[in-house]
């Protein structure tokens, strides 16, 4: 096999030593996850703390990732219907008041301001936690006959709630996301929409993510403030906890009640709308990195990698046809979609082959001059290859799509094998106890809020949801004794 960049005269020497020391990781997810986690985020440079106590600076490479997350959702909106609009950050706080259960959820959370300029305001402003209560005031006037309805809309913004422990993408007083709203004419044409949207989650997750997650209905206690129901995909991270990477809501018609939204039916009758609310956020990079990073840093799908392809040229500097053949193969994969780079960076091979490894760059293509010579390629994937392999240069147009396919699909596998052995059905306390500590617990529980409200203080874990695809399930609460609720198992998790 010709690989120039492992040759004794390249001058890369070892790989390890000649990286900086400040740049690899220093400890791995078995040891300590917290400090994995913080560690990929600043050595990958994903994101910094902003200077105001729970913001966040997003850097470029992690921004390319969002920047993907929301063309390939987006379409899939546009896709269903539903149409971009935007609404204004700041919201009268007699909106928010309106819908007593929700100014209930948020209260904590609020941000307000009350001056602008040197005036105190007449009425306080709240910073958008969420958009219902605005975008609820302007369907009251969109909405007049049944012709106006279904009103699909998408936005896509940022919001604030106060964060009393920030975590950089999992938990910031500022996020960027998208956050659906629509009004129908009934509850069954609402719920089609909430489900409907749930499935697109689902979809986003496993075909551009490669996370398989568990899709189900959240119980009352965990229920968004105002919602009627709510819906949720989870997924499970490498350290066997749950995060929310999605929720869909019914919301019923009370929101519809507080703003007004009403229509006129084809009967001539006056009716109240049934709403709907949905929406992901830049919370979706830290699933990214929980549910496939190792202990040398970033696992990136391919479908949102900002570099599918890195082109390393090696001993350019005395050869200066590989630097130019690296270009044009870069531009052969490009005119084919694929998003392909070229390090052309005044640094050592193995630094980069390192600095690449790290921020979980699918594939990486090595070329010397030998290799130049010989017409072929070094190539090199971030997991699932136990040796770099050698490519003909004229066969890489072929061979590269599918091998990018090929490293979804192993990254899928990888996540759901690990999901279903960290996921087990249980039926004692002791047994709960024991499974929660690593991974997800599939029980019977009686659904009160006494019982869930025990099993979190003890155990810090929540109910996750009622999955979907669950057969229906007879039987006795595992803590309590008494009747089961929901006629299904409940997965059952600590969770971020």
């Amino acid at each position: 096999m010709t690989n120039d960049a492992a040759t004794p005269d390249d001058e890369s020497g070892s790989h390890k030593n000649d990286r900086a020391d400040n740049l690899g990781m220093k400890v791995t997810p078995e040891g300590d996850f917290a400090k994995w986690y913080q560690d990929i985020v600043q050595k990958a440079q994903l994101a910094e703390n902003g200077p105001v106590r729970g913001t966040m600076v997003v850097r470029p490479y992690a921004w390319r990732m969002w920047e993907l997350m929301q063309r390939f959702l987006d379409d899939m909106f546009k896709e269903t219907g539903h149409e971009n609009a935007y609404f204004p950050l700041l919201i009268p706080k007699s909106y928010i008041t309106r819908e007593a259960d929700h100014i209930e959820g948020f209260a904590p959370e609020l941000w307000e301001v009350t001056r602008g300029g040197n005036r105190d305001l007449e009425e306080p402003a709240v910073i958008r936690p969420t958009s219902e209560t605005i975008i609820g005031e302007m369907m009251s006037k969109w909405v007049q006959t049944h012709r106006d309805l279904p009103l699909l809309l998408n936005q896509w913004a940022n919001v604030m709630r106060w964060e009393r422990r920030p975590r950089l993408f999992l938990r910031t007083s500022e996020f960027n996301w998208q956050e659906g709203h629509t009004a129908h004419v009934d509850e069954q044409d609402a719920m089609e929409e909430t489900l409907r949207m749930l499935d697109v989650y689902e979809t986003f997750a496993v075909r551009d993510m490669a996370l398989p997650v568990v899709k189900g209905e959240k119980t009352p206690g965990e229920r968004f403030p105002g919602a009627r129901n709510t819906y949720t995909i989870e997924g499970m991270m490498r350290d066997g906890k749950a995060l929310q990477s999605g929720t869909s809501h019914y919301l019923g018609t009370n929101f519809a009640e507080a703003f007004d939204i009403h229509y006129q039916s084809k009967e001539n009758k006056r009716e109240l709308c049934h709403t709907t609310s949905w929406g992901v956020s830049t919370r979706l990079i830290g699933a990214l990195i929980m549910a496939h990073g190792d202990e040398k840093g970033l696992v990136v799908p391919p479908r949102l990698a900002p570099h599918q392809v890195v082109f390393v040229p090696v001993m350019a500097h005395k050869e200066p046809k590989v630097a130019e053949e690296c270009d044009r193969l870069a531009k052969e994969l490009k005119a084919l979609g694929i998003r392909a780079h070229v390090d052309h960076r005044d640094q050592k091979p193995g630094f980069k082959f390192n600095d690449w490894e790290l921020k979980g760059v699918p594939l990486r293509i090595e070329l010397g001059p030998r290799d130049l010579e010989g017409g072929t390629v070094t190539l090199a994937q971030r997991l699932g290859l136990d040796e770099k392999v050698v490519i003909a240069m004229g066969d890489l147009a072929a061979d590269v799509p599918a091998r990018l396919e090929a490293y979804h699909d192993f990254l899928l596998t990888r996540a759901t094998e690990f999901r279903d052995a960290n996921t087990k059905q249980v039926d004692t306390w002791d047994e709960f106890v024991e499974q929660v500590k690593t991974g997800w617990a599939s029980v019977l529980y009686d659904g009160t809020d006494e019982t869930e409200q025990k099993i979190k203080e003890a155990t810090s874990a929540t109910p996750r949801c009622i999955p979907s695809d669950f057969p229906t399930a007879e039987g006795v609460c595992f803590v309590t004794g008494a009747p089961s609720a929901f006629g299904k198992r409940v997965v059952f998790g600590r969770s971020y």
